[in-house]
């Protein structure tokens, strides 16, 4: 019976995205089979280690906004079969599990714009957990050197560990399709617009150039999948879901403004986690696309921090104007004199630099680094 209710789905998808009327839910089943069985736990030992994790974020605001977004997305029945984990590593992903766990990256929170956005990368990782999506990918690639793979990094970094476990239920071309256009439907009944489905991957296209522009290597977007290749590109899953979204017409608010407020308590952090990931071009991009409305103070911030890192000389000014400018707004964090200092001093601008960093002291006595930040002002 689930068989013939995900082919349904799945045929229904794929002919007539354009009807936001969904299927009834079934809910989830229990494993019956020895994949399934497999599949569950490896999901379910992945979801013990999630519990006690440090780099799942339990932050209850935070949580309830994105199940929240999840649940108007989905309707409250399927929100239920889902347990959500928020986990803080800097890269776009979200992953879902044959159990029903569920996570998201702050990676992928960092680049969304919206509420609809957030709501279609939601949609598309449920559209895989009704397909069922993840039991068929397991039953395609399990053995016995993959499970051993899976338990020789469990003593390795975490985000390694994640990524590695995700991806016993990487996905086809097809999967992804029929996730794709499944979510879409997701946001059709939804109180958000659809065309936001495609909006996420015409960015991820030109963040992916911009970072190879960084990295002084010659953009290598493909526009077309490779034999080999398990996912459509982002050129062809934005030409796809826009025109999905155009034939079910323009209808509700991507509460940009919302998502804005939302994400504001973590997003110094967030930012200051991409900027660690050593990818210049990448981050000025994502740097200029949340600043469209407007350069804040903590934009201006990590736009400091991520010149200053990179430290060309000509760099180290734009750094330090970046670092004046946010301080000039009269809320930045005291760290931002602190890179004002460093950026300076490494400018060859000795005296206001040690001025820069005994401003930082005087906001932020019981520092850290204090005692470091005071023999550089000595020397």
């Amino acid at each position: 019976m689930r068989r013939l209710i995900a082919a349904a789905l799945i045929v229904s998808t794929a002919t007539a995205a354009s009807d936001p009327v969904l299927l009834p839910y079934v809910p989830a089943y229990q494993p019956s089979d020895v994949d399934e069985r497999g599949a569950w736990m490896i999901a379910d030992e992945e979801e013990r280690r999630l519990r006690d994790a440090p780099e799942v974020i339990r932050d209850p605001a935070l949580n309830a906004f994105v199940r929240d977004v999840l649940c108007r997305t989905v309707g409250a029945d399927r929100c239920a079969a889902i347990r959500l984990y928020i986990v803080r590593i800097p890269a776009f992903n979200a992953t879902t599990y044959p159990n029903g766990m569920m996570t998201v990256w702050t990676g992928a929170l960092l680049r969304l714009h919206s509420e609809a956005e957030l709501g279609a990368m939601l949609g598309h990782e449920f559209g895989h957990f009704e397909l069922r999506h993840t039991v068929a990918s397991f039953r395609h690639r399990r053995s016995g050197n993959a499970l051993l793979a899976w338990a020789s990094i469990l003593g390795g970094g975490f985000a390694l560990q994640v990524a590695t476990i995700g991806g016993f239920y990487r996905f086809d071309r097809a999967q992804e399709k029929a996730a794709d256009l499944l979510g879409l439907r997701y946001l059709a009944a939804s109180s958000y617009p659809a065309s936001a489905a495609a909006d996420i991957w015409v960015r991820a296209m030109a963040e992916t150039d911009a970072s190879a522009i960084g990295r002084y290597r010659k953009p290598d977007q493909r526009y077309t999948a490779g034999f080999f290749a398990t996912h459509p590109t982002d050129l062809t899953r934005a030409t796809y879901l826009r025109a999905a979204a155009a034939a079910i017409g323009v209808h509700g608010a991507d509460e940009a403004a919302r998502y804005r407020a939302a994400l504001a308590p973590w997003l110094p952090r967030l930012l200051a986690d991409q900027i660690k990931r050593n990818d210049f071009g990448g981050s000025e991009y994502l740097l200029a696309q949340l600043a469209a409305d407007g350069w804040t103070t903590p934009l201006l911030f990590a736009r400091g921090e991520l010149y200053r890192e990179r430290g060309n000389p000509r760099d180290l000014a734009s750094a330090a104007g970046f670092y004046r400018d946010a301080i000039g707004r009269g809320d930045a964090p005291p760290e931002a004199y602190r890179g004002l200092g460093l950026a300076l001093l490494r400018g060859n601008q000795a005296e206001p630099g040690r001025a820069a960093l005994r401003d930082y002291l005087r906001r932020k006595p019981d520092a850290g680094d204090a005692p470091l930040i005071s023999t550089l002002i000595a020397s």
